[in-house]
C-alpha cells in the first residue's frame, strides 16, 4: 500500500508495511515539511554530514522503500518509521518537531483502528472526497468500484498473476473491450496528463458503472473457470469488458449520447487548453 499523507498541506509520501504492521514515511518529504527547504535532499545530506551519530543512525536502520515521484516513477526512496523518524527529527531544528510527533502517532493509531474496522478506511475515503468536492452519489459508486477492483485482483492472485504489469495488461483488456479505449488512451481523451491522476477520480456516474460491470463479470467468469495461465486470463479479461461493451453500445442508443466523456475533476487551473481557447 502506497500513500500520500497530509502534514499541514505538506505531502509526505508514505508506506504501509503489512508485514510489520507499520508506516514508512520518506524521509526527505519529512525534511521538507519541517524545515520548507527549497532542497529538501541538500539539507539531509548536510544534516548528516554535521551529525555523525545521527548518519550513522539512518545509514543503519532505514530502509530504501519504493514510492512514486512527482512524475509518477517508481523510485527507491529513503525512508523511516516512527520510531527513526523521532530519532531524525531530534536533530532537526523545528518548531513544527512536536506537532509532527503527534501527526505521526494519530496516522499510525488510525491505521491500526482501519485493520479492526475495515468500514473506517471507507469512511474516511468518503470524507476525502466530499472535501475534494464530489457529490455523494458518485463517491458511494467510486467506493464500490474499489471494493469489485480489490475482488479482481485478489482473484488474478489466486491465478499466479501477481505483477503490476501483468495487472496493467489485464486491466487494458478489460478496458479496450468495455470502452474502446485502453487506460492510457482513455485518460489523454480526458486530458489527464500527470501519471499520478487517477483515471476513475475523473469519471462520471455511467463511466465508472461500465466499469465496475466489466470488473465484475471478468471476475465472476474467472471464478467459474479458474484459468490456468496468463492467456486465458486474458481471454477472459476481454469477454468481461464485452459484456460490458454491448451494454454500454445499447445504453448509447437509448441515450443518444456516447458513455465516454472527455469531462474531468481537475480544478480549473489544471484543465487543458482547448485549441479554439
Amino acid at each position: 500500500m502506497n500513500n500520500i499523507k497530509l502534514f499541514r498541506d505538506k505531502k509526505i509520501r508514505s508506506h504501509w508495511n503489512e508485514e510489520e504492521q507499520q508506516w514508512y514515511f520518506s524521509i526527505v518529504d519529512v525534511v521538507e515539511a519541517l524545515t520548507d527547504s527549497k532542497d529538501p535532499t541538500d539539507y539531509l545530506k548536510k544534516i548528516r554530514k554535521r551529525d555523525k551519530a545521527l548518519a550513522t543512525y539512518i545509514g543503519t536502520n532505514c530502509p530504501q522503500v519504493e514510492m512514486l515521484t512527482d512524475t509518477g516513477k517508481k523510485r527507491k526512496t529513503l525512508a523511516g518509521n516512527a520510531k527513526q523518524l523521532f530519532r531524525i527529527i531530534q536533530s532537526i531544528p523545528s518548531h513544527k518537531a512536536e506537532p509532527f510527533k503527534q501527526w505521526l502517532a494519530q496516522v499510525g493509531y488510525e491505521r491500526l483502528e482501519e485493520i479492526e474496522n475495515p468500514e473506517l478506511a471507507q469512511d474516511r475515503m468518503k470524507d476525502l472526497y466530499e472535501k475534494k468536492g464530489y457529490p455523494k452519489e458518485w463517491i458511494d459508486k467510486r467506493i464500490r468500484g474499489i471494493a469489485i477492483r480489490q475482488n479482481l485482483t485478489d482473484e488474478w492472485k489466486k491465478r499466479g498473476i501477481t505483477e503490476e504489469r501483468d495487472f496493467a495488461i489485464l486491466t487494458a483488456e478489460i478496458s479496450k473491450a468495455t470502452f474502446g479505449m485502453t487506460p492510457s488512451e482513455y485518460k489523454e481523451f480526458k486530458g489527464l496528463t500527470k501519471k499520478n491522476q487517477n483515471l476513475r477520480d475523473h469519471m462520471d456516474d455511467l463511466e465508472l458503472i461500465f466499469t465496475m460491470l466489466g470488473e465484475r463479470v471478468t471476475t465472476e467468469i474467472s471464478e467459474k473457470e479458474e484459468p490456468d495461465t496468463f492467456e486465458k486470463s486474458k481471454k477472459i479479461a476481454r469477454r468481461g469488458g464485452n459484456v460490458a461493451g454491448v451494454a454500454r453500445r445499447e445504453t448509447e442508443k437509448e441515450l443518444g449520447r456516447k458513455v465516454s466523456t472527455p469531462k474531468n475533476y481537475l480544478p480549473d487551473k489544471d484543465k487543458p487548453k482547448l485549441e479554439n481557447d
